[in-house]
């Protein structure tokens, strides 16, 4: 057998290795071929006997006489789309600077690249959370905004992993939280006006309102600086969560007041940012309502942003019909020991997450008008970290990706990687999905289409059956005819 690792040596820089969880064996990404035919196909399979897999074919001319043809109006629109991404936490900056610039380049490139996965969306921190490398922060540690200025950790770990990533798509976009208020904005839950000085819990002081406005302004302006698109914001990451280890309990009624001056901030510094009420669980879904039904806080807020760690997906269905008008996007979903092992065996339970995260997540959130997905955290170690010394953050969580902390050279995509890159390969940030009719859907097949900008047709299939399942999309000059596999997602994409 030859020898990898003396051949990339031989032959200089080579793309990080990647664990095949099927066989065993370590294996080499290879680079995407570039589109030679008509319809460029991904498919990924539950067991992963294929994986992100790429195929390319023609159009068949005339009409087809399937039983199985799918219909589309590119004429209507039943929403639009950001895109599919996740989070660029500290931890994931610093395990991608461990690992050498080529390997590095390459996973940002698999995943960012408008020839792979061309991820779009991602979530990013304001300030610290539970997977910092060593310390609780925020950009304002010290009393006064005089005193706001670019934290260390993140100068050395989350910026300059964002320049690459903009290097690599320059169309990506932002939604970025807080998880905490600085302390010296703080008070205590029962009396906000009276100072608490902690990282958990504590509520935010009405009397510095406008200093945690003027906050955000900075922070935005800053990162915009760097040539980062800030697309939305969250005014508090999990609100009613006071047990992290940096936290604020922000109720509605402290969210509704703040956005108040949050928004006119914003709007005074010339700032287009988009303010997204909540980011919490699906359970609570009267906190996004009543910062809604409070007209003037209302208009300052673009949507609500969801985790799905508590309650139900179907839930959304009431805050779509108490706000027509406002967006929703997921913003952090987690993969961890609790449901990704089986039998004591890392990613033993991936078929049923990696199904089961499109059905709840992907379309879940889509079909209910759903702007985008992010997951949490692009990137932890074989050791689930680095996270902060606190006993209260995730200490079983995994990454999207995992990285080997032994060599910062081999890397596993984990499900989430793939539920990001087959919905976002063929889905470009300003997709509206159009009416597909035709084949019976239910919930373990479904499938959507979708009108990019730049006139493309991107369509994500759903098989979660025993059988192949042969389709036809039938357009009145040609079809794209394409077998899904059982057990797997697919996604397509072609030029009309």
């Amino acid at each position: 057998m030859f020898n990898g690792v003396a051949l990339c040596s031989l032959l200089g820089a080579c793309a990080p290795l990647e664990k095949d969880n099927v066989s065993g064996e370590t294996v080499q990404p290879q680079p995407q071929p570039q589109p030679d035919k008509d319809v460029i196909a991904f498919v990924t399979k539950a067991d992963r006997s294929q994986t992100f897999a790429r195929s390319t074919f023609d159009f068949k001319k005339g009409q087809s006489m399937s039983p199985s043809q799918i219909h589309y109006d590119k004429n209507t629109d039943l929403g639009v789309v950001d895109g599919f991404g996740t989070a660029i936490t500290q931890a994931s900056g610093y395990n991608l600077l461990k690992m050498s610039p080529e390997d590095r380049h390459q996973i940002l490139l698999e995943t960012f690249g408008k020839d792979y996965a061309a991820s779009s969306l991602i979530r990013v921190c304001i300030g610290g959370s539970d997977f910092c490398v060593n310390e609780e922060f925020t950009w304002c540690d010290e009393p006064g905004m005089e005193n706001f200025k670019i934290h260390p950790q993140d100068a050395k770990y989350v910026i300059p992993v964002l320049k690459e990533i903009y290097e690599i798509n320059p169309d990506v976009m932002i939604i970025a939280t807080p998880w905490t208020c600085p302390r010296w904005m703080k008070g205590t839950e029962k009396d906000p006006r009276k100072p608490y000085d902690s990282w958990k819990g504590g509520r935010l002081n009405p009397e510095h309102y406008g200093d945690y406005a003027e906050y955000f302004v900075r922070w935005i302006q800053t990162m915009e600086d760097f040539g980062f698109n800030i697309y939305a914001v969250t005014m508090q990451n999990e609100p009613l969560h006071k047990g992290n280890n940096m936290s604020l309990y922000m109720p509605w009624e402290d969210q509704a007041a703040f956005v108040k001056v949050l928004g006119p901030a914003l709007q005074k510094a010339g700032i287009g940012t988009k303010i997204l009420a909540y980011d919490h669980n699906y359970d609570n879904t009267d906190y996004a309502i009543n910062v809604f039904k409070d007209p003037e806080a209302s208009r300052w807020v673009a949507g609500s942003a969801w985790h799905n760690y508590a309650g139900n997906v179907s839930n959304l269905d009431k805050v779509v019909e108490a706000a027509p008008d406002k967006d929703h996007w997921f913003t952090e979903a987690s993969i961890g020991t609790w449901c990704y092992d089986k039998n004591g065996v890392f990613g033993g339970n991936f078929p049923a997450v990696f199904m089961n995260d499109f059905r709840h997540i992907i379309w879940g959130n889509i079909r209910r008008g759903g702007r985008g997905v992010t997951f949490w955290n692009f990137m932890l170690d074989d050791k689930r970290g680095p996270t902060t010394s606190s006993p209260d953050g995730c200490k079983n969580c995994y990454g999207a990706v995992t990285i080997n902390s032994k060599d910062y050279k081999t890397v596993t995509k984990n499900s989430q990687w793939y539920n990001m890159a087959m919905p976002s390969s063929v889905i470009r940030p300003g997709a509206k999905r159009i009416e597909a009719t035709g084949v019976e859907q239910n919930n373990n097949f479904i499938y959507a289409m979708y009108l990019n900008p730049d006139n493309t047709i991107g369509v994500i299939i759903f098989n979660d059956t025993d059988e192949d399942r042969p389709l036809v999309f039938a357009n009145p000059d040609f079809y794209v005819r394409y077998t899904v596999p059982a057990k797997s997602q697919a996604s397509l994409k072609w030029q009309e």
